[in-house]
């Protein structure tokens, strides 16, 4: 059993007793399903040995993007449908957050505030791509994720954009344009154009009212940081992308109604821990649970599933080396992880499922 389920295993019954009339559903399934994972609630899958006949049985994981235990795989497979899309050129990680002010209003309104959010973003960086004094390329593509948190679980809303280095230009001539290696584009105009567009979504969500007008003569922070080639973003950047507010790894002790953690400040690699009250660990794990149904991957322009460029024709056009790319991408391609026989060591084939329901009690 892991750190973070034995922590809401101990102390959610009485955290739900304190504030579970006041507590979103979405709160309440999460807390559910982190208890129960993979304790035969959810079913089991039974694997077979075929060199020795040893049976197997593994109990099923709850699968809730929330659940630190149900995300370790996922960011193996991103990684590998992202190759499909691997481009060969510079790719960036472009960072939007907001002011310090906007979080109380994102926290009670998480749904048209990160909507908001997301749009402002992704105009921005379709806006100023196609400005010539930055790339002047009519169809870009990129990747954006939403995170929630910082290193000591506080809300700090902000999206992560994944971005190759350049676009297309104008049919019917398409042709490559590629960006500078530092920069996509500079942060300044960034920050500038997506205060603003920030400005127009939350006027359309109905929300503009509720803002201290102080927000918008704040300077807004974007980052840009240059991440290598696409091979090297993408297994960088996979494990960062299905990450939860928190890890198991990073749990140090719990218990007498405390949790103990590690962190890192920014800047900075030594290790720091902190010490949370149950409740107060358990109220700022749930605040990162987003609403029901909510995309927090999308996928944009060249990128998008309905591109109407196929990504092998971006490849044709960037270089002249797509076909070395393509050969050294594959190997850097996680493994499929197989269910190994405990005593023979070969791999097992799953043979059946057992649903919860037909399971004997115990």
């Amino acid at each position: 059993m892991s750190a973070i389920q034995n922590i809401f295993k101990l102390y959610a019954p009485e955290y739900l007793k304190l504030y579970g009339n006041a507590m979103p559903e979405n709160h309440r399934k999460t807390i559910s399903a982190i208890q129960q994972c993979r304790h035969g609630s959810f079913g089991a899958n039974v694997f077979r040995c075929g060199s020795c006949g040893n049976i197997h049985i593994t109990q099923c994981s709850c699968g809730n993007r929330h659940c630190p235990t149900c995300q370790n795989d996922k960011a193996a497979l991103w990684l590998i449908n992202q190759s499909k899309n691997l481009l060969p050129c510079s790719y960036f990680l472009i960072t939007f957050t907001i002011p310090d002010d906007l979080r109380p209003l994102f926290r009670s309104n998480q749904q048209a505030a990160y909507s908001a959010m997301f749009s402002a973003a992704s105009d921005t960086l379709k806006t100023l791509a196609k400005d010539k004094h930055y790339v002047g390329a009519d169809k870009t593509g990129f990747t954006a994720v939403l995170h929630t948190w910082g290193r000591q679980l506080q809300y700090h809303p902000h999206i992560h954009f994944i971005v190759p280095g350049g676009g297309l230009s104008k049919e019917p001539q398409e042709k490559w344009l590629s960006s500078g290696r530092a920069f996509f584009i500079h942060v300044t105009p960034l920050s500038i154009i997506y205060r603003a567009k920030f400005r127009d979504e939350i006027k359309k969500a109905g929300l503009y009212h509720l803002i201290n007008s102080v927000v918008w003569q704040k300077d807004w922070v974007v980052h840009s940081k240059a991440v290598g080639d696409g091979r090297a973003s993408l297994k960088y950047l996979a494990p960062y992308v299905f990450r939860v507010a928190i890890s198991n790894a990073r749990i140090v002790s719990y218990g007498n109604h405390q949790v103990l953690f590690r962190y890192k400040k920014s800047g900075s690699n030594r290790l720091r821990t902190m010490t949370l009250d149950a409740m107060e660990f358990i109220r700022l794990f749930l605040q990162h649970v987003l609403p029901h149904g909510f995309m927090k991957i999308r996928h944009y322009g060249l990128l998008s599933s309905n591109s109407s460029t196929p990504i092998e024709k971006v490849r044709e056009l960037i270089s002249l080396v797509y076909d070395v790319v393509k050969l050294v991408a594959v190997p850097l391609l996680p493994k499929p992880k197989f269910v190994t026989c405990k005593h023979c060591g070969d791999a097992m084939q799953r043979t059946k499922f057992i649903s919860a329901r037909n399971r004997a009690p115990g």
